[in-house]
C-alpha cells in the first residue's frame, strides 16, 4: 500500500471519483456533481483557497485506490477560535485499519508542519459545508448538501484513536404527521411582531444583490456562538449564494426584519438529491443537465439549511414564524418531508421547536478530535 500526494489533473480525477467505485452497490449513495467537487478542491476556483491550506492524499494498494482523505488548515476558523486546529475531510475509505492509519498520519503530518496540535473532522472543507460522519440513520439516501458514508467508517476512526467531539443531529418532518400549531397561530404572532415593527417576508429574489449582504450580516452574527462556528468572506458567501440561486424558491427563504434590518432568517433548498441519485458519477453532461433541470418539479422534499434568530430578538415568536411561513408555503405543493438539518445536539432550543411540530430525530453525524 502507498499514500501519495494528489498533485495532478488525473490525480485529482481519480480523488473525486473513487466514491463512485466504493459505492456502486450502494442504493442510497448519492455521488456529488463531479463539477462542482472539482471546483471546490482547485485552487482559485474556490474562494476557500483564498486564506486557507488543503492537501489531498490517495491510498493506493497497487494500481487500485483504497482510499482518500483531505488535510485542511483554515486560517480563518483558528484566528476566529484562537485555536491551532487541523481538520480532515473528503474521506473514504475500504475497510482496511491499514489504510485509514496510513491516510491519517499523512494528514497529521502535513498539518503540524502548519502548526496545529488538533485534528477534527470529518469537514468538507468547513463546518459551513457538510460536515459529520453518519453513525445512525442508514436507512434511507442523505438529503441535499448533506454526508453519507459506511456503516465501519466510525469504527476505523475510533481504532486511529480519534473520539467524539459533538454530535450534529437531522430532523425528519413528514407531512402527513405535521403538527400544524404553528400556522394556527402565524396571523396572531405576526400582529403581535408588527408592534415590534418586526415583519416576515420572503426573500425578493429580484433584488438578491441587496439582499445577499444583510443575509451574509445575519449569519455571521446568528450562528457566531455555534461548536465549530467560522465567519463566511464575502467571497465565500457569494460563492455560496450563486450555487443556492439556481435552486433557491422565495416560498422557502423567509426573512424577518425590523425595518431595514435584518433579524431572523429561514431557508429551505428543494432536496436535489432525489435527482443527484440518478446522475451517474455525478456527470452534468451529456443527458445530467436535463435530468437536474426538468426533476426539480418533481421533487418531493426540503431541507431546512439554516434556521436562526440574532441575539436580541430570540424567544419573541420569530422562530415560530419561520417555521409557520414554511410550513403554510408548502401547502398545495407536492412536498412530502422536510428535513432540518444539521442541529447541534446540545442546542436544545431550537431542537425542542423542531420537536413542538412532530420533527422526529432520525439521523445522527459525529465530529471527532484528537490531539496531535
Amino acid at each position: 500500500m502507498e499514500v501519495v500526494n494528489v498533485s495532478s489533473k488525473s490525480q485529482l480525477k481519480s480523488f473525486i471519483d473513487f466514491p463512485h467505485d466504493l459505492y456502486k452497490n450502494d442504493k442510497d449513495y448519492v455521488p456529488e456533481l463531479f463539477i462542482a467537487q472539482r471546483d471546490m478542491l482547485t485552487p482559485g476556483k474556490h474562494p476557500f483557497h483564498n486564506h486557507s491550506f488543503i492537501q489531498l492524499f490517495l491510498a493506493y494498494e497497487g494500481k487500485k485506490v483504497v482510499g482518500r482523505i483531505a488535510a485542511i488548515y483554515n486560517t480563518n476558523h483558528n484566528a476566529f477560535t484562537q485555536a491551532n486546529d487541523g481538520f480532515f475531510g473528503f474521506f473514504d475509505t475500504v475497510d482496511d485499519q491499514r489504510v485509514v492509519d496510513e491516510l491519517l498520519a499523512r494528514s497529521v503530518a502535513w498539518l503540524k508542519e502548519k502548526g496545529a496540535n488538533r485534528l477534527v473532522g470529518p469537514v468538507n472543507l468547513s463546518t459551513n459545508d457538510s460536515c459529520g460522519l453518519l453513525v445512525e440513520g442508514f436507512d434511507r439516501p442523505p438529503v441535499a448538501m448533506m454526508p453519507y458514508n459506511m456503516r465501519y467508517y466510525e469504527k476505523l476512526l475510533m481504532g486511529a484513536g480519534l473520539q467524539k467531539q459533538t454530535d450534529l443531529l437531522a430532523y425528519l418532518i413528514v407531512r402527513n404527521n405535521l403538527n400544524d400549531r404553528s400556522v394556527k397561530l402565524l396571523g396572531a404572532l405576526e400582529e403581535r411582531l408588527k408592534r415590534s415593527n418586526i415583519r416576515i417576508r420572503s426573500i425578493d429574489k429580484k433584488n438578491l444583490k441587496q439582499e445577499i449582504p444583510k443575509i451574509k450580516e445575519l449569519y455571521n452574527s446568528a450562528w457566531d456562538k455555534n461548536l465549530g462556528f467560522v465567519p463566511m468572506t464575502d467571497e465565500e458567501f457569494n460563492f455560496l449564494a450563486k450555487d443556492l440561486s439556481m435552486i433557491l424558491d422565495p416560498r422557502y427563504c423567509i426573512i424577518a426584519e425590523q425595518g431595514d434590518k435584518m433579524v431572523g432568517f429561514a431557508l429551505g433548498i428543494p432536496d436535489i438529491n432525489q435527482i443527484l441519485i440518478k446522475i451517474k458519477r455525478g456527470r452534468l453532461f451529456p443527458t445530467g443537465i436535463f435530468k437536474l433541470l426538468f426533476g426539480l418539479k418533481k421533487v418531493t422534499g426540503v431541507r431546512v439549511l439554516l434556521l436562526g434568530v440574532v441575539d436580541g430578538y430570540r424567544k419573541m415568536g420569530i422562530e415560530a414564524c419561520l417555521y409557520g411561513r414554511l410550513i403554510k408555503n408548502s401547502e398545495g405543493t407536492n412536498l412530502q418531508y422536510a428535513e432540518c438539518s444539521w442541529m447541534l445536539e446540545d442546542n436544545y432550543l431550537m431542537n425542542h421547536a423542531i420537536e413542538q411540530i412532530n420533527g422526529q430525530q432520525y439521523k445522527r453525524y459525529r465530529l471527532f478530535e484528537k490531539t496531535i
